[in-house]
């Protein structure tokens, strides 16, 4: 995970615990799932969205599409 081993893991957590301090760590831990979780549905919503506007855009192109084919000779 991020080119980290587990040594380098575990130094990081020692070292967020001691100037976090162990009452804090939770709601530390909590907001960042919370921070994670908004941005996991903000992607979505973004590609459902772009994936519904290209669909649209196919669909209003089709028949242009179909129009030219049929006016070649």
């Amino acid at each position: 995970m991020f080119g980290l081993g587990a040594g380098e893991m575990l130094l990081v957590g020692l070292i967020t615990l001691i100037f976090i301090g162990p009452k804090k760590l939770p709601e530390l831990a909590r907001g960042l799932g919370k921070g994670l979780r908004e941005f996991q549905n903000a992607k979505s919503d973004l590609q459902h969205n772009l994936t519904d506007d290209v669909g649209k855009a196919e669909v209003a192109t089709a028949p242009q599409k179909k129009a030219t084919e049929s006016d070649a000779p």
